[in-house]
């Protein structure tokens, strides 16, 4: 027994002694200065020269003179153009230097791809613009997926996909490919939706393109399935394409499954970026007359209502914000009214975020709770009273808020002066000497 324990404890020596040499060879192991980035000061995997002979890692320069800058950091010279020059030998040495010191835990960089050109691009284009034209839809694919690969390799890849046009050509292959046939071509318009969603914001051809009535059918199917990166991707287009142009609602009205598909969004657990998106879509269709006539009765029959006050109830200041924005929107009409009166966390939750969130917030709930309160509703009046609606309406008319939140306000406190004596804690006296002012 004692010999085990003697043969363990020189083996947990010998161990402390190998961790200790390991570490003092690595503190030990200076990089190069040569080899490393001026601007980030890391051992540089991809080396470019400037025109001022200064080398820097490419990612890092790209970076400074996507800022703005026209200048070399080092020498502070005007640039006299952007080209970068690979700088081969210090890569090579640099790699070498990696082999050498791969015992200290040094791993080899691998030889960088050569980065896409401007021609590269338009020429894809012109392929992917054939393809559509011919239906060819395994073309197609390849070609997006070769778009896919360049964008992954680096960052100024994906720039210079973004700012060469690529973008409006994607989604015309979308609604081209969507007018043959969402079954066939599905696989394609998913690749196409994924690469659209970085590419934000499209210009107003590639607008319209993703407005048609084909290409929002085929983002219903995709909001539709399971996959949640591919509704993600769906409903933040579907935000883009709404906060620019509103007539594109004119085209979703014709789409029955919409409503459907964009609650089930709104279910989905711990996603906030997909519940902000699915309530921006909501308000810009609420926004307009078509939207109002033809989805506020399906919207409140799906449950909306309920839906928004459950992610009202832990909502950031952004969900909130959206979210207040679609009751207020609901509660124009008689049936989102009443649905707000019947519901149990409408007017306890409204009355929570008064002065909780932000002044659009703050504005969208005094508007709800007014509009709740037509023709002085008692229920609707009574209950905000026991949940401390009175004193947050006082102290509204005491900060700054816009004039017709004020006035809101002030009819909201008239109205509940009716129904003082159902509350103990009424306080009248502070009630007469605020409203002699207003």
């Amino acid at each position: 027994m004692a010999l085990f324990w003697k043969r363990l404890r020189a083996s947990r020596l010998a161990g402390k002694k190998l961790i200790l040499s390991n570490q003092s060879s690595l503190k030990e192991l200076t990089t190069p200065s040569d080899f490393r980035c001026p601007i980030s000061l890391d051992l540089m995997k991809d080396p470019v020269t400037l025109s001022t002979g200064i080398t820097y890692d490419r990612e890092s320069i790209e970076k400074w003179l996507r800022d703005g800058n026209q200048t070399c950091p080092v020498t502070n010279q005007v640039l006299e153009n952007f080209d970068q020059t690979p700088n081969h030998m210090i890569r090579r040495m640099i790699q070498d230097w990696c082999v050498e010191n791969r015992a200290h835990g040094v791993e080899r960089i691998p030889t960088p791809r050569t980065p896409i050109t401007s021609f590269d691009i338009m020429e894809i284009c012109s392929k992917m613009m054939a393809s559509a034209s011919e239906g060819d839809g395994r073309r197609c694919l390849d070609l997006v997926e070769k778009i896919n690969v360049w964008a992954k390799e680096s960052e100024h890849n994906k720039c210079l996909i973004k700012d060469n046009g690529l973008g409006y050509v994607l989604a015309a292959s979308f609604e081209s490919f969507s007018s043959l046939s969402f079954e066939k071509h599905e696989d394609l318009l998913k690749e196409i939706m994924l690469l659209l969603t970085w590419m934000s914001p499209l210009g107003i051809e590639g607008r319209s393109k993703l407005g048609s009535t084909q290409s929002l059918r085929s983002m219903t199917s995709l909001l539709s399935g399971d996959d949640l990166l591919l509704k993600k991707s769906c409903v933040i287009t579907l935000k883009e394409l709404l906060s620019t142009d509103q007539t594109h609602v004119n085209a979703l009205i014709n789409i029955d499954a919409f409503p459907e598909a964009l609650i089930n969004l709104i279910n989905i657990p711990e996603s906030v970026l997909v519940k902000k998106s699915s309530f921006s879509v909501i308000f810009h269709i609420l926004s307009t007359q078509t939207g109002r006539d033809k989805f506020t009765s399906r919207f409140l029959d799906l449950g909306i209502v309920g839906l928004t006050l459950e992610a009202l109830v832990e909502a950031d200041k952004g969900l909130s914000e959206m979210a207040l924005g679609v009751l207020d929107r609901f509660s124009d009409s008689n049936l989102g009214r009443e649905r707000l009166r019947n519901h149990v966390l409408s007017v306890p939750v409204l009355v929570k975020k008064i002065l909780r969130v932000s002044s659009l917030a703050t504005g969208f709930c005094i508007s709800v709770l007014w509009k709740m309160s037509f023709n002085g509703n008692e229920t609707a009046l009574v209950e905000a009273l026991h949940v401390g609606a009175f004193q947050k309406l006082l102290l509204m008319l005491q900060v700054n808020c816009g004039e017709e939140t004020k006035m809101k306000a002030t009819e909201m406190l008239k109205m509940m002066n009716q129904y003082k004596n159902k509350l103990d804690c009424f306080d009248s006296e502070h009630y007469k000497y605020l409203m002699k002012s207003y």
